[in-house]
């Protein structure tokens, strides 16, 4: 039995028969699932929402999945952001991993390992955050004198 995770999650497909499929199967495992077909739509939630993992389709008409990963690690470098492809290359996978992508799946994904990729994209955001808190708590301290 797969595991129950909670997470936010932006899932971003062009493809709306996989987009509500996908969207439907991860709710069921305990994720809260927000959607976008596009990656304006997808840029506008992210601007109005804080998101733990952004699951990203790279090839998109219109703005493509590497044009949308690049803008949102330009306004959210610690987004956590797995793309998925039903037409990825090798080349297109490390282009997506210098940009800042936690990971790459080809479609069709299979559910148990996306579940793991998120588990541990959730970690990692997580440890992120922490060490921000802790950061921003500490300069608070030496700015008051304490």
């Amino acid at each position: 039995m797969d595991k129950v995770l909670k997470a936010k999650v932006l899932l971003v497909d062009d493809e709306e028969d996989f987009l509500s499929t996908l969207a439907e199967r991860l709710e069921t495992r305990g994720l809260k699932v927000s959607t976008a077909n596009s990656g304006e739509l997808a840029l506008a939630r992210i601007e109005k929402e804080g998101f733990d993992l952004i699951i990203l389709d790279l090839a998109m008409p219109g703005m493509d999945g590497l044009e949308t990963l690049k803008r949102i690690k330009t306004k959210q470098p610690e987004a956590e952001i797995i793309i998925l492809s039903g037409q990825g290359s090798i080349k297109t996978s490390i282009e997506a991993m210098k940009l800042g992508a936690e990971d790459f799946m080809e479609k069709p994904v299979n559910i148990s390992e996306l579940l793991d990729k998120i588990s541990d994209a959730k970690d990692k955001r997580f440890q992120v955050l922490e060490s921000k808190s802790v950061k921003d708590i500490e300069t608070i301290l030496k700015n008051k004198g304490w």
